[in-house]
């Protein structure tokens, strides 16, 4: 009896699955390019979307690290509020240099990072409400520095280098593109070629089994919560350069985005994992997609539409897509192996052989 073929997995399927997105992307790009020929498919539009769009990437790869090991960092956008208002708050009004209070602001991240991983873990408190409860902290200390008002620059204004980290330009585009590319190459190649990354996997799909081969499974969700926290530090520090007011409100603006960046990354490049390449392809549809939309003089409503529904749709592919993951690998793990081939049997008669 022939044991059971096992029919291998399309590449094509696996193509699609992985590029869509990166695909999709390019077809809005065209479809905007014909319907709008005139203002889409030119170099200012490119430099907006490389500009504007550079935040809420930068902050989408802030919450896809602790998605990673299956949790929830709710207070990125009440961290990312604080911290720009922090780094003006050293400048302008305690007089601070700006590179000490960039610095101060990002380490402040990273100590919020590991306080919510802390308070996730060692306090098990399930992660949307943990991390609920300290952006509100966070807010509320926001407002309490600023007193509820925006802190606006004096006549002589910022420190031209410390604006020159978001406005400047670098080979023609605007530098802090370059920024979201050296983070996402950055936790491309943890996530990907490390043990580090390979552990922070193994605690997101299967924490039981983590713990089982000896992961410590507490001590790498603090680490993701840590490296949350640090890349939101460095996020606000970008949005104070470019805003060059502090606005205790602003924060909450780019919380939506970045969950929709991170799931929606998930179902692309890595189908059915959050990944950092995968979040920048999807960063990047949803900046084509806002552009295009803004361009066609859609009303202002059209956004946190847009953003709420893509939401539900990434949500969707992300559980599909990692559930087909899931049952990919069963399948592999259960198919009985092809026995080897056996010998011919001795007829019976033959020499050596009783009859």
């Amino acid at each position: 009896m022939t044991a059971p073929r096992i029919r291998p997995r399309q590449p094509g399927g696996h193509h699609i699955g992985a590029y869509g997105l990166l695909a999709l992307t390019a077809v809005l790009y065209l479809v905007f390019s014909l319907v709008l020929p005139s203002t889409f498919p030119t170099l200012d539009t490119v430099d907006s979307i490389l500009s504007n769009q550079s935040i809420p990437a930068v902050l989408a790869l802030a919450a896809m690290v602790p998605i990673v090991t299956g949790a929830f960092d709710l207070s990125i956008g009440y961290g990312l509020g604080l911290a720009h208002v922090m780094v003006l708050q050293l400048i302008v009004n305690e007089s601070w240099p700006w590179p000490l209070a960039c610095l101060t602001v990002i380490a402040g991240g990273l100590v919020v990072g590991v306080l919510n991983g802390v308070i996730v873990e060692f306090g098990r408190i399930d992660s949307f409400i943990a991390t609920l409860g300290t952006g509100s902290m966070l807010y509320a200390v926001t407002g309490w520095i600023t007193d509820g008002s925006r802190i606006v620059p004096g006549p002589q204004g910022l420190p031209s280098a410390f604006t020159d980290l978001y406005d400047s330009t670098f080979l023609g585009l605007p530098v802090p593109a370059f920024y979201v590319l050296a983070l996402a190459g950055l936790l491309w190649l943890v996530l990907e070629r490390l043990p580090l990354g390979r552990y922070l996997y193994v605690v997101g799909s299967n924490p039981r089994a983590a713990d089982l081969v000896g992961i410590p499974t507490r001590k790498y969700t603090v680490y993701a919560f840590a490296a949350s926290g640090l890349i939101v530090g460095f996020a606000g520090v970008l949005l104070a350069s470019q805003q060059q007011i502090g606005n205790p409100s602003v924060g909450l603006d780019y919380l939506l985005p970045a969950f929709v960046g991170a799931l929606l990354g998930s179902t692309a490049i890595k189908p059915g994992r959050p990944n950092a390449l995968g979040t920048v392809v999807a960063v990047a549809v949803l900046a084509v997609g806002l552009t295009g939309i803004a361009q066609l003089g859609a009303d202002f409503w059209t956004v946190p539409l847009f953003h709420g529904g893509t939401l539900l749709i990434a949500v969707g592919l992300a559980g599909y897509a990692a559930r087909r993951r899931l049952r990919g690998g069963a399948a592999a793990r259960d198919s009985p192996a092809a026995p080897p081939p056996s010998s011919p049997t001795p007829e019976a008669g033959t020499a050596g052989t009783p009859p």
